[in-house]
């Protein structure tokens, strides 16, 4: 039988409730992660939409940016939702800002418009069956251009709105909030494979 995968949600900010539900509802495992101590616990982790200048300036402050690009880049997988996924890129047009870079992406900061523009559609996404998934549209960001290794998954009106690299999953929408669960299922297949490679958090020591 298959070892359970331990999924974790950056939890600084944003839907972390959201796609803590959405988890729940598929029968994964979730919790909170905040610090490297709970970052060492998970075997996939959930990086939510939000504001990205905060998500990063708090990843830097409570030590868990380094961390947490180490485990990426050591195959731990990765989704970034937004927001999320412009802090997994390596460059982001406009202001300097930190990010975790694993993503060998630029991306476009609310590239679609102010909230004001937000929006629902159906979207494809390559590697998901049963038809196109609802998305959801928020201040959303697009990539504007990407390295040989990203292979692109999802577009709307041309414009990329979802990668995959490897272990790394981002998509520019919000899944979370349609209550489609087919990108968190398959996120939670990918960090069930990886757990099965010995790609693993360590759990806390007994006290």
């Amino acid at each position: 039988m298959s070892e359970r995968p331990t999924i974790g949600v950056l939890a600084y900010q944003g839907d972390v409730r959201e796609h803590r539900r959405i988890l729940d509802t598929i029968g994964a495992l979730s919790v909170e992660v905040r610090t490297p101590a709970d970052l060492d616990r998970v075997d996939g982790l959930i990086v939510p939409g939000g504001e990205s200048t905060v998500i990063g300036k708090l990843s830097e402050r409570y030590g868990l940016l380094e961390p947490l690009r180490e485990r990426a880049m050591a195959g731990m997988p990765l989704l970034g939702t937004c927001a999320g996924m412009i802090f997994m890129a390596r460059e982001v047009e406009g202001p300097p800002q930190h990010l975790l870079g694993v993503l060998d992406a630029r991306v476009r900061r609310n590239a679609f418009g102010p909230q004001v523009a937000s929006f629902e559609a159906e979207v494809d996404v390559k590697g998901i069956d049963g038809g196109p998934i609802s998305a959801a549209f928020i201040r959303a960001p697009w990539i504007s251009d990407a390295g040989p290794e990203v292979e692109v998954i999802a577009e709307i009106d041309g414009r990329v709105i979802g990668v995959r690299q490897g272990n790394l999953l981002a998509v520019s929408f919000h899944p979370e909030l349609t209550g489609d669960s087919r990108l968190h299922s398959w996120f939670v297949d990918l960090a069930r494979a990886a757990l099965e490679r010995g790609v693993h958090g360590q759990p806390p020591d007994p006290a």
